[in-house]
């Protein structure tokens, strides 16, 4: 990781406010997880977003079509649509960010996996695009068991993953959102610098659950299974054999305990602590998330 500025964020906000007022940031991926906050928080530091979506002309796969979204901004938040350690990742990420520096987009953003040795030749695709960058290194999303296919898993009572009994420091999707529209405005603070974001504490697959299970009132069960036994059931639900095995190598990887610690990440860049998951949990379940 770069080494920080010891200067902390508030003390240039008087200037923040300035700098955004004017500042047009494209958010690709703006309806996923982490994307929607982006937005949401660009928007309140006073940004405009130009959302980067099939729906909205802007596609991953069609260069084409990256242009027209990308001239005129300022600054890009870049979440690849599958796995940023995906050999595909590497190379779109490499090409729009290049696209991106030449049509004078000065900042770009990129959110990589904490512990995914996969995704290092992205965050190095980004790195010599020429234009100015940051990545965000997240830990696993809080936000996984409230959104996507884990939660379907949930509320059929049973949560059947390849994690073990590893801790895992579990960052709340909405501290990425913050960390990533203040590394955009912040001027030349994060700049060419890596920032690993996690949660306050380690809490084991298990642990979530029971989370869960108690602020739910519905008693959840963990098991835990071989990553290897896991993919094979991905290609029985119709994943295809490459892309399940891909997902088998990453989760060996990530869920091998070298993401057990925390890290300081959201607090020096927003000068405050980490969402708890305990809140993360009590929301959800006030929400209805998991009944069944």
């Amino acid at each position: 990781m770069g080494s920080w500025d010891a200067r902390t964020l508030t003390g240039g906000m008087a200037d923040n406010a300035a700098n955004t007022q004017n500042m047009t940031v494209v958010v690709t991926g703006a309806s996923g997880r982490t994307g929607s906050r982006v937005v949401q928080a660009a928007r309140t530091a006073g940004c405009t977003v130009r959302s980067a979506s099939r729906t909205r002309g802007f596609d991953w796969e069609d260069r084409t079509t990256w242009a027209q979204t990308l001239r005129g901004a300022d600054a890009a938040y870049l979440v690849y649509p599958s796995d940023v350690g995906a050999p595909a990742a590497t190379e779109g990420v490499g090409a729009l960010a290049r696209e991106a520096a030449g049509l004078g987009v000065r900042r770009l953003v990129l959110l990589s996996a904490r512990g995914e040795q996969q995704a290092l030749a992205t965050e190095e695709a980004l790195k010599v695009s020429g234009a100015e960058w940051t990545v965000v290194r997240a830990s696993w999303f809080a936000q996984n068991f409230s959104e996507g296919p884990l939660v379907e898993e949930l509320r059929r009572g049973e949560l059947v993953f390849p994690a073990g009994e590893v801790r895992e420091p579990f960052v709340d999707v909405r501290d990425i959102g913050d960390v990533v529209a203040a590394v955009l405005t912040s001027g030349e603070r994060f700049v060419g610098r890596t920032v690993e974001l996690t949660g306050p504490r380690l809490l084991s697959f298990r642990d979530a659950v029971a989370e869960i299970s108690a602020a739910s009132g519905t008693t959840f069960a963990y098991t835990p299974v071989p990553a290897r036994a896991y993919g094979e059931a991905l290609t029985g639900f119709g994943v295809p054999p490459e892309e399940a095995e891909f997902l088998v190598e990453v989760f060996e990887g990530l869920l091998d305990g070298r993401n057990a610690c925390v890290t300081d990440g959201v607090q020096r860049v927003l000068g405050r602590s980490p969402r708890d998951f305990t809140d993360f949990v009590r929301e959800a379940a006030a929400a209805g998330t998991w009944k069944v």
